[in-house]
């Protein structure tokens, strides 16, 4: 179990819901990245972890090789088709599979109202969102049709809600879940499986230095109709779920762990 503090709560492989799997994660060295990258090993996959510098990849894989995981890192533009095509080969020469394929990588966003916002601001998150995923499913799906099996996870989620001032950051999770509706139709027959995940807004993540950042958590908080709100930990914990297969007739879906905040239709 992945503890409320990020850290592994047994060791690694213990239950091994994800033994022999192997699971790449895009972004992982950021602190939800880092979260599900942690939460995979613990339950035995062998863990490849991707982005574009080498220190914080480096910190979870210590992680996770101490509590007894396996995690190895590699230095990845996710947005660049032939970094993309390189590292997923190279993990399935090495490992003969790829079972999971997670991406977080962070889509530039400058968050202003449209009326303000620059174009290149505005078109910046969207273009990075719908490309990026593109590029890692498509990577991670060629090896997952020839062993029938396996499951995209995307992060973030849409819904009807919005609020003031997100420039193009809510656009580009629109146009994420459309992105996984059509994976999903034209990987479903092949035995793939494309599910998002959405929080609603994980509050350890808010650096503190954010200006207006009292205000965000309030909004948060208030939102939630648990009391509490969702964490590093449920992320860890829920991904590990959807990528098992505990749930194996889920696809196409989201899964909503803002503790209510954010409403299914």
């Amino acid at each position: 179990m992945l503890l409320e503090d990020g850290t592994v709560g047994r060791a690694a492989g213990e239950t091994g819901l994800l033994r022999g799997r192997t699971a790449l994660v895009y972004g992982a060295g950021g602190p939800i990245g880092g979260a599900v990258a942690r939460a995979f090993a613990e339950e035995g996959a062998a863990v490849y972890l991707a982005g574009r510098s080498q220190d914080p990849l480096e910190k979870v894989a210590r992680d996770i090789r101490d509590a007894g995981g396996a995690a190895e890192t590699a230095v990845v533009d996710a947005l660049d088709e032939a970094q993309v095509n390189a590292f997923v080969d190279h993990v399935a020469k090495k490992t003969r599979r790829i079972d999971i394929s997670f991406n977080l990588i962070s889509y530039g966003d400058v968050q202003q109202p449209l009326m303000e916002i620059a174009v290149e601001d505005f078109s910046r998150p969207v273009n990075n969102a719908t490309l990026t995923h593109f590029l890692t499913t498509r990577a991670a799906a060629r090896h997952m049709i020839k062993q029938r099996a396996g499951v995209v996870l995307m992060f973030g989620g849409s819904g009807p809600q919005t609020l003031p001032g997100l420039g193009g950051f809510k656009i580009a999770l629109d146009a994420m879940e459309g992105q996984r509706r059509q994976w999903a139709l034209e990987l479903g027959k092949q035995g793939v499986r494309v599910v998002t995940m959405v929080t609603g807004g994980i509050i350890e993540t808010i650096p503190w230095q954010t200006e207006g950042r009292d205000e965000i958590v309030q909004e948060i908080n208030r939102s939630a109709h648990l009391n509490r709100t969702a964490t590093l930990a449920d992320v860890g914990n829920v991904a590990v779920f959807v990528a098992s297969d505990r749930a194996g007739a889920i696809t196409d879906a989201t899964v909503n762990i803002s503790c209510g905040a954010i409403v299914d239709y």
